[in-house]
């Protein structure tokens, strides 16, 4: 029998973990968590010192006997759960669930799992964390609090299922601001021009108009630039100087969680759950041949350090692989702009360098194939030598105009040999064969018309890269975030973009109106901090409890008395199709439309359209609210599908541009609202 009980947190790495450590220890595992917060009430002693109330959790009793039974005849115990924050916690609810204060009990981790990792963690063990511990506990608390005392007011007001919680509620304003900022934008003209000189047989090389009496290039009509074009095309080019010069490009740092999601979205087009679930695979253990291998180190992480060990096996491979020029000369690795908690560990790397992804190919799936490939090629590269270039720059002047030509020479590829996903090589291109004082042969000058552009809409990858840089919320916590804004209906996922939903809108303007401090970027961000101090043992955990809970319940008591409800219960003169009763306006996940009032009896529905009380600018229908089958509103017309295709995502006025024709539409805000032409390159109504 073994004498010594390993308790792990996924099953996954039972087998693994007990091939490494032999028969004298017995490998088990939680399977997550086993204690929490009760789901039936808020489980935290507001009248008495914020005391949690932890209980099993449903389920987990059988588990728990059978670990009991296992840890009584141990000789040791060894808590192995992952090694962050909430790893630390699994381990000390387990030693209270297991009752194991009689016991030789000791905490172990482990960033890799490797057979060296684990027999060298194994003989490190230290005690539980409690600093970890308790700044676990202040975050659920926390989240609690807000959640339990905000959403019943949803469920109140709009209607149950919804939720709002602390880093959620953040992340939907986010979204939500951002869509605001596209609508209300508008376009602004301006022109560029560009000139084309003649080189020998090649094609010639372009240059653009970089300033105009040493003053920034801004031409706002189509008349400015033709005048320019004109007065160039009477005067010569001459070439006033060519400067080169070197330049580099630094090596990638390894991944770290955020980063990982990032460029998995980016590059892999994956959600950053599906980012975290592959990762896991790889983590916990892939079959290799005959043996059940962890090819990456650990996956929730905010590092980019990297061991010793690490360090001196990419030297080697990169030597033998590549040559000695390409080993990076300075090893030290820059730091994230915060020091966090979890810098303790490493960054994403795989366990092994010399498991390189083309020979382990066939053992992986499509997708851990992919991912695995991501991160041992950006560790390999992060360990590299930076890529170097040669910048030309070419000033030409006619007259007050100045152009200027760009391009750049690869000298040495540096890390781009290993990663190369943002194609950061500069394709190959001719010399441009000018000096000081040659007069070039125009032969074409071409102006050009643009438009500024709003911001863009929320990806998966920029929104977890724009949490990040806010200090809201941490890597671990993106994933689910964004999936359970996606499951509630509060934002709409098309073509890789976030948009929000018009549920998403109402419940955001709530929080808003009425929890503003609960959605500020920044107050989350310094909540954020101040669990690092936790996890430093520099604050005691309840204090951030005893300064944010009172203010928080007055909030919420003023919110339950001032929110309005969202009406439900809308009567329209549409009969129902099935019954003939009058239906009424109901509210789903994305949403209003019609439903039958004798629900369940009769389940007929129907899409819901708004009147707004203008023409449609094409046939003088009626322009309608709709929604996309994804929840996004738009402006039709009720005569589409009947020979009239109008749409639109702003507002019509119901009038055609006097300029092009096309449709009239309402931007900007309420208080510096027009009205400008739907015809992106028609510049009615968006100058000024």
């Amino acid at each position: 029998m073994a004498s010594n009980l390993v308790i792990v947190e996924s099953a996954a790495k039972v087998n693994t973990i007990s091939k490494f450590l032999g028969k004298n220890y017995k490998v088990e595992a939680s399977i997550g968590h086993v204690r929490d917060l009760p789901k039936s009430q808020l489980g935290i002693d507001v009248e008495h010192d914020y005391d949690p109330k932890y209980i099993t959790i449903r389920g987990k009793g059988e588990l728990l006997q059978k670990l009991r039974k296992e840890a009584k005849s141990a000789k040791c115990i060894y808590l192995a759960t992952d090694p962050d924050r909430e790893g630390e916690a699994i381990s000390w609810h387990l030693y209270h669930a297991l009752k194991l204060e009689d016991k030789k009990v000791y905490r172990i981790t482990f960033n890799e799992i490797t057979e060296q990792a684990v027999k060298e963690a194994i003989k490190h063990p230290r005690e539980v964390n409690m600093d970890l511990v308790d700044a676990q506990q202040a975050r659920r608390v926390l989240d609690r609090l807000v959640g339990y005392k905000i959403s019943p007011i949803l469920w109140k007001k709009i209607r149950k299922g919804l939720s709002a919680g602390r880093v959620q509620s953040v992340t939907l304003r986010l979204i939500s601001d951002r869509e605001k900022e596209i609508q209300e934008f508008i376009e602004q003209e301006y022109w560029s021009i560009e000139a084309l000189f003649k080189q020998g047989k090649t094609k010639g090389f372009e240059a653009k108009l970089d300033k105009i009496d040493q003053q920034k290039v801004d031409i706002r009509s189509e008349k400015e630039a033709q005048a320019i074009v004109t007065a160039c095309e009477n005067r010569p080019f001459e070439v006033v100087s060519t400067k080169v010069s070197e330049r580099v490009k630094n090596p990638v740092l390894p991944f770290t969680t955020s980063t990982m999601q990032q460029e998995a979205a980016k590059h892999l087009g994956f959600s950053t759950q599906k980012t975290m679930n592959i990762a896991q695979q790889l983590y916990e253990g892939v079959k290799i041949g005959k043996k059940e291998v962890g090819i990456v180190t650990y996956i929730r992480t905010d590092s980019v350090r990297i061991s010793d060990t690490a360090k001196e096996q990419a030297v080697e491979y990169i030597t033998n692989k590549f040559g000695p020029e390409y080993i990076k000369s300075d090893t030290k690795a820059k730091q994230s702009k915060a020091a966090k908690i979890q810098d303790a560990h490493e960054a994403i790397r795989p366990t092994y360098i010399n498991y390189e992804p083309s020979e382990i190919k066939e053992y992986l799936s499509r997708d851990q194939y992919r991912l695995y490939q991501m991160i041992w090629s950006r560790f390999v590269g992060s360990q590299m030598m930076p890529a170097k270039y040669e910048a030309h720059a070419i000033s030409i002047q006619n007259g007050p105009y100045t152009f200027k030509a760009t391009y750049s020479v690869q000298l040495f590829d540096g890390y781009l040999k290993a990663y190369a996903l943002d194609n950061a090589q500069i394709e190959k291109q001719p010399a441009i064969r000018v000096s000081a004082g040659d007069v070039l042969e125009c032969i074409t000058l071409t102006p050009n018309q643009h438009f500024t552009q709003p911001p863009a809409r929320y990806s998966e990858a920029t929104l977890v890269k724009t949490l990040e840089e806010n200090g809201v919320g941490r890597p671990s916590t993106y994933a689910p975030t964004i999936t359970t804004l996606l499951s509630r209906g509060y934002v709409t996922k098309e073509n890789k973009v976030l948009y929000p939903t018009e549920l998403g809108e109402v419940v955001n303007n709530i929080m808003l109106s009425h929890f503003d401090e609960i959605v500020d970027v920044e107050f989350t961000a310094q909540l954020e901090k101040v669990l690092d101090e936790i996890a430093s043992g520099h604050v005691f955990w309840k204090e951030i409890i005893k300064a944010f809970y009172p203010n928080f319940n007055k909030t919420v008591i003023k919110a339950e008395e001032e929110v309005e409800n969202v009406n439900l219960v809308e009567v329209t003169d549409i009969p129902c199709d099935k019954c003939g009763a009058h239906m009424i306006v109901r509210y789903g996940k994305y949403g209003k439309f019609l439903g039958c009032p004798n629900f369940p009896e009769c389940n007929f529905t129907k899409p819901w359209y708004e009147e707004i009380g203008v023409k449609c600018p094409l046939c003088q229908g009626e322009v309608i609210l709709k929604k996309t089958k994804k929840g996004r509103t738009y402006y039709g017309c009720d005569n589409n599908g009947e020979g009239c295709d109008f749409m639109s995502w702003q507002r019509p006025t119901g009038e055609k541009c006097p300029v092009c024709g096309d449709v009239l539409i309402e931007k900007g805000t309420s208080k510096n609202r027009k009205t400008v032409c739907r015809n992106s390159t028609c510049n009615y109504g968006k100058k000024g």
